[in-house]
């Protein structure tokens, strides 16, 4: 049998043994296993143990369990409750301003977290009801809560990032680092389009009433604002001392950890009930995590020795004649497709062992493919039928936001992020420049 239809059998295999609803991990591994043993023998049940030791001497995989450590205190302490009053008060006489102001929350949050679930459990739970009394749009805020709560995969520290990066074998930092100027542009863009929107129709998002705003003391908006600086002290701790090299990547996000949990303290929200529940989130995630990474190495190390990922690269090169960029483009044309039907992890591991060294060996930068790969999965978790992040909105919104108003509040925002991919696809230097920057000196 030839490499490629012993390819096309495993993905085949694996595609039809996910529609009988199984993990995504079990089903990976699974097809990793029975194809070792049918090719190598009793030899091949050498891949996953081997695949096993890699993961658990993957040093940087600790940064795993304390970016979602972090973002489950943030969540359930609720340390967002002051930040997005900051925002109500200093944004409420921009039309559009409380929207604008979820879109910076989100920003704040992903910089704390790296999880998309919590910008979305934080902005449903504080921002959206009060949008909703404001008289905003619900189609517009339905989807900036979406669309803002994605950034959590982009900008670090990003757990999406964490796991490309033991897929692809390329260090954690520079892609936090390349994520770092396309969101800050994605965030940017989505602050751009609601003004705009909100100026030309201010019904959407009407400013807040003067005699309301008055009603505010100077000394009180003042307190607010430095209750909002408090993200940015933990991310600042974090990265600062990672950036200039004083820590690893490790301790930093030890030391992220550690100053999210004494400022609940501070607050006096770290409660056992706080700590029990932020914990046990950690464990079931990071564990999830580390199964599908364990799956996923499996299954790249099956590629790897039958070396499919050269003969697919000869089909696509040398037999039907595509330059690198098509390629390219197919490439995120597929996960676009994928990602109505898939998550972002389960996108990765099935497609990664084939994708990444393909790209690699087209001569395009992984760094900056990372980020490209991580915009898509922003995308996927807004698109339907089965985008994660619809089902989360879904469950969390009032009862007079129907799944319909849902699927329509994306449209402009999937929109806004197809423009981003494009931008970052013809402008690689987007992100690049800061890792490159930084790591140069």
């Amino acid at each position: 049998m030839s490499y490629e239809m012993i390819a096309i059998l495993m993905f085949s295999a694996m595609l039809l043994m996910m529609l009988t609803g199984q993990r995504v991990f079990g089903v990976i591994g699974f097809v990793a296993v029975v194809a070792s043993l049918a090719l190598w023998g009793t030899g091949g049940q050498s891949m996953g143990f081997s695949a096993a030791m890699k993961l658990m001497k993957w040093y940087p995989l600790l940064t795993l369990p304390m970016f979602i450590f972090m973002g489950y205190v943030m969540s359930e302490s609720r340390l967002a409750d002051d930040l997005y009053r900051m925002f109500h008060v200093w944004f409420g006489p921009v039309p559009g301003g409380l929207a604008i102001g979820t879109i910076l929350l989100m920003v704040l949050i992903s910089a704390m977290n790296g999880l998309s679930v919590a910008g979305m459990a934080i902005g449903s739970t504080i921002a959206l009801p009060e949008l909703l009394r404001r008289r905003y749009d619900k189609l517009m805020v339905t989807g900036v809560i979406q669309a803002g709560s994605s950034l959590g995969i982009l900008i670090p520290p990003s757990v999406v990032l964490v796991l490309y990066a033991m897929i692809a074998r390329q260090p954690v930092g520079q892609l936090w680092l390349a994520g770092v100027v396309p969101g800050l542009m994605m965030a940017g863009m989505f602050v751009a389009y609601i003004w705009i929107r909100c100026r030309l129709n201010p019904a959407l998002g009407p400013v807040l009433p003067p005699e309301e705003l008055a009603a505010v003391p100077r000394s009180e908006k003042m307190r607010l604002l430095a209750a909002g600086l408090l993200p940015l002290g933990i991310f600042a701790a974090m990265m600062v001392p990672f950036v200039n090299g004083w820590t690893s990547l490790v301790e930093s996000s030890v030391i992220g950890a550690l100053v999210t949990v004494l400022a609940a303290i501070l607050k006096g929200r770290f409660t056992r009930e706080v700590f029990e529940t932020s914990t046990r989130a950690t464990l079931a995630i990071s564990c999830m995590f580390m199964w599908i990474i364990l799956a996923a190495l499996a299954f790249g190390a099956v590629f790897d020795g039958l070396g499919a990922v050269r003969a697919i690269e000869g089909l696509f090169v040398d037999r039907l004649e595509l330059s690198p960029w098509t390629i390219l483009i197919m490439m995120q044309l597929s996960y676009l497709i994928m990602g109505m039907f898939l998550d972002d992890t389960a996108m990765l591991v099935i497609v990664a062992p084939l994708y990444v060294p393909l790209v690699g060996a087209l001569g395009f930068d992984l760094i900056w493919y990372g980020v490209l790969y991580t915009i898509t999965c922003q995308v996927a978790y807004l698109t339907p039928p089965f985008g994660y992040n619809l089902f989360l909105m879904r469950a969390m919104a009032p009862p007079e936001i129907s799944i319909g108003d849902i699927y329509r509040s994306i449209v402009p925002f999937v929109g806004v992020m197809v423009l981003a991919l494009v931008l970052v696809m013809a402008f690689p230097e987007i992100a690049l420049w800061l890792p490159e920057t930084l790591y140069a000196k």
